[in-house]
C-alpha cells in the first residue's frame, strides 16, 4: 500500500533502476468525479510497444529502435475508499536482456530537481562550466 500515485511511481522507478531497466508510465487515468472512471496508472518497461515514426516522409531505415515489445507491466490503482494505492504485477518477464549499468542512458541520466537548482545557483555565481561538470 502506498499513500499516493507519486509514491508508486518513485518505488517502481527505483526498483527498476536497481534491476537494470527503466520503468515509465504507459497509460494513466485520474478520477474526475464522473461515474465509471477510476484512478489507475499502468507502468511498463521503456522497451515495451512498437516504434511509430512520426513523420512519414522521413523514414530512416539505417537506425535501430529500443522498442522490442517487452511485456513487463505493473498496475497501480486507487483502493476503494481512497485510503491508498495498491500495486499489482500483471506480467513480470522481459523479452530482452537487462543492462548491468544505466550509465549513458538518456532517461536514467536526467538531472534531479536538486541537481538542477545546484547548477542554476552555480551558474549565477559565475562558476566556470568545467567546474560545474566536476561537481
Amino acid at each position: 500500500m502506498f499513500d499516493c500515485r507519486d509514491d508508486v511511481l518513485q518505488w517502481a522507478r527505483s526498483v527498476a533502476h536497481e534491476n537494470g531497466f527503466v520503468a515509465m508510465i504507459i497509460r494513466f487515468n485520474t478520477n474526475t468525479g464522473s461515474r465509471g472512471r477510476i484512478s489507475f496508472v499502468l507502468i511498463g518497461c521503456e522497451r515495451s510497444g512498437e516504434y511509430r515514426c512520426r513523420k512519414k516522409e522521413f523514414v530512416r531505415r539505417d537506425i535501430e529502435t529500443r522498442k522490442c515489445g517487452c511485456p513487463f507491466k505493473l498496475r497501480g490503482k486507487l483502493v476503494v475508499g481512497g485510503q491508498g494505492w495498491m500495486v499489482k504485477l500483471m506480467c513480470g518477464i522481459h523479452n530482452h536482456e537487462l543492462t548491468k549499468s544505466l550509465v549513458g542512458h538518456p532517461y536514467a541520466g536526467r538531472l534531479t530537481k536538486a541537481e538542477k537548482t545546484l547548477i542554476a545557483d552555480m551558474t549565477k555565481s559565475m562558476v566556470k562550466p568545467r567546474n560545474i561538470l566536476l561537481t
